[in-house]
């Protein structure tokens, strides 16, 4: 459809993906140029829709982003105060010592947060330095200059399966920027698109996909311990399929529970979502989501 007409407006800087990367990005460039006209679109309704949202955070890039973070009231409060791992079978559980773990492993002196609302906070702070945001955006494809990415068209709507025009079709706007940044998280399309047509991932290590599930537990008051982490490997997967699960104490009596499966299993029947139910069933996580 390169005859398509589109309106077009000149940024600066165009970033597409309003998660933590893109948003850090934008509040960057304006630290260091306030001059800058700095455009972040994010394909979600809001800042923080499309995250997946329970998280243990390293401060470290904050602390460099947004000294005053605390001050600044972010949505940072529970500091990781027991780091826990361990080996399930299906009737028990077998605790590994920390010694032995990686290093991203340790969570001691980090936060257990929710990442979307940390996005939202961030966008606050990127808004304030005057970065427009324009949530519902999503980015169809790249607007190039030869071999030079030079904006993304965003807003095209009305296509139909074959990507061709349908009776509704809206074209969308190009926004065209000196640079464009692509900050849209994992198989974002247009990434794809430039990984495959640069070839930036010959030569390298292929990567690793799993899917992963989330669900946000009240729990009994009594069995409530802000600041724990907990991690699982085994049971219900054992050798069926590699991956684990995080378990998260908030404030608030809330827990994250979730669960991942890396999408190399071999066994065409296996059901992630099913084992993500069965995994609930363990005693030691039955015990603690119980009433």
């Amino acid at each position: 459809m390169s005859d398509t007409v589109r309106e077009a407006m000149e940024y600066d800087v165009v970033i597409v993906g309003g998660g933590p990367a893109g948003l850090s990005a934008a509040i960057r460039l304006k630290q260091v140029n306030p001059g800058l006209s700095v455009v972040l679109l994010e394909k979600g309704s809001e800042i923080g829709a499309h995250i997946l949202s329970g998280a243990v955070l390293d401060t470290a890039g904050l602390d460099r982003l947004i000294p005053d973070w605390k001050a600044k009231g972010a949505p940072v409060e529970t500091e990781v105060i027991s780091d826990n791992f361990y080996v399930l079978g299906e009737g028990g559980q077998v605790r590994v010592p920390n010694w032995p773990m990686p290093p991203l492993m340790s969570n001691h002196g980090k936060y257990i947060v929710s990442m979307g609302n940390v996005c939202r906070w961030l966008a606050e702070q990127a808004e304030a330095l005057e970065v427009e945001i324009f949530p519902g955006m999503a980015c169809s494809q790249l607007v190039r200059d030869g071999d030079r990415v030079v904006g993304v068209v965003a807003g095209e709507m009305g296509l139909n399966p074959d990507g061709t025009p349908g009776p509704q079709y809206e074209p969308g706007m190009e926004l065209r920027g000196k640079y464009v940044l692509i900050a849209e998280g994992v198989r974002g399309s247009l990434a794809k698109e430039l990984i495959a047509s640069h070839r930036l991932s010959d030569g390298h290590e292929p990567q690793k996909f799993g899917l992963g599930m989330k669900e946000i537990w009240e729990i009994d008051p009594a069995k409530a311990k802000p600041g724990t982490v907990t991690h699982t490997m085994g049971w219900p997967l054992g050798k069926n399929a590699g991956g684990g699960s995080f378990i998260y104490h908030l404030e608030g009596n809330q827990v994250l529970v979730g669960f991942v499966v890396h999408l190399n299993y071999q066994n065409p029947h296996l059901y992630p979502y099913m084992e993500f139910q069965r995994f609930k069933h363990h005693p030691m996580v039955a015990e603690l989501l119980e009433g």
